[in-house]
């Protein structure tokens, strides 16, 4: 099969698909790879490495995608890469569909296959979302911090205090991966850290694992709205696989909230948490609502790229492998979890959650149970 990679185009995103190492596992199976030119400078790989372990170097995007029977990528198609797009083709990426229809009538529209890597599920886990969950989570409370100094718009406090100086209040909405990750940066930054979930079984795994140094509550409106109003830094970290956000801090709660206090949307890949949430860049990662700082980054792990597109790959490779090795539809057949990373097909979107979201008709699966 033939593999591509192209650059990535969206503001300040310098992740790559894959890395030499991938490219070296592919060609030596006898598949060919197509990467573009410069793909790899943000994470400080040159062409010549992936040239060296068997790759062809071609000069634009527009000879991947022309070229390629498997699109391998980092971010969702921005609106060129959708019109380069084809019938026949298949994507593998993080899509985000669910709150962009704009890109889900763009990829219907090519009749590309696309699959999706945060909908792919195993063992009741989400193994290609994870490492950027890790990521996004343990960053979400390093730019936290960042957004409370003064000069930034915070209110000036340090996160974990000093000696006769209370830390700050952090309250992180969600105990998933991306949320025990920011507990663990600000617990470890000796923050006063609240995780609201509403699982019990996982509030008392947060608890054995953190003791006393983490509290715990269960995720009610009431609740929301108490610790909100004390917080200095809110983390949004909650996640319903391929469907939008749901919205858990109103815009009436931002009034009860001290101005300078921050909101960490890690969730807005999916539409955000925060009812006052709109994507933002790396360019331009904040905007401030009611006296709140809001950072609401939708590429967050662009901005440690290197650390981020190996956590990334090492768990997309076997992946990527199986559908060069086998076509998509006999990888997805033989993987119930790999299938359900299936989002566009022939015009039409056959994942339910992603279906429900955007309000379009649920195709059925193409893919026959082995």
């Amino acid at each position: 099969m033939r593999i591509g990679v192209p650059s990535e185009i969206k503001v300040h995103e310098y992740r790559v698909g894959l890395v030499p190492a991938g490219v070296r596992e592919l060609t030596g199976a006898g598949h060919e790879v197509l990467i573009q030119s410069g793909a790899g400078v943000g994470i400080g790989v040159a062409d010549a490495a992936y040239r060296a372990v068997g790759a062809r170097i071609v000069p634009g995007a527009a000879d991947v995608f022309a070229g390629a029977d498997l699109v391998v990528k980092v971010k969702e198609p921005q609106p060129a890469e959708c019109a380069l797009l084809r019938r026949g083709q298949v994507l593998f990426t993080y899509l985000h569909l669910a709150p962009d229809p704009e890109q889900a009538r763009a990829v219907m529209k090519s009749g590309a296959t696309a699959i999706a890597y945060e909908t792919v599920t195993h063992e009741g886990g989400l193994p290609l979302l994870t490492p950027m969950s890790e990521v996004a989570g343990r960053m979400s409370v390093q730019v936290g911090a960042t957004c409370l100094q003064k000069a930034n718009g915070g209110s000036g406090v340090l996160l974990g205090g000093v000696p006769g100086v209370l830390p700050a209040k952090v309250v992180i909405l969600g105990g998933g991966v991306a949320g025990t990750h920011a507990a663990q940066m600000a617990v470890g930054m000796h923050a006063d850290v609240t995780v609201v979930d509403r699982s019990l079984g996982r509030l008392r795994q947060l608890s054995e694992q953190f003791g006393c140094a983490l509290r715990t509550a269960y995720s009610t409106t009431a609740t929301i709205e108490r610790l909100v109003a004390e917080a200095d830094l809110v983390i949004g970290a909650v996640l319903i696989a391929g469907a939008a956000a749901p919205k858990l801090i109103t815009r009436a709660m931002l009034s009860s909230m001290q101005p300078g206090s921050v909101l960490v949307d890690i969730a807005i890949d999916q539409g955000g948490c925060f009812e006052t949430s709109r994507a933002t860049t790396h360019a331009e990662p904040t905007f401030v609502v009611d006296g709140v700082v809001h950072y609401c980054v939708a590429n967050m792990p662009g901005a440690v790229a290197r650390t981020s597109t190996f956590a990334l790959t090492n768990a997309t490779l076997p992946y990527v492998r199986r559908i060069a090795d086998l076509g998509w539809e006999e990888a997805l057949r033989r993987d119930a979890g790999f299938a359900a990373g299936l989002n566009v097909h022939a015009g039409a979107i056959t994942h339910a959650a992603v279906a429900d979201s955007l309000g379009l008709p649920l195709a059925p699966s193409p893919i026959r149970a082995g």
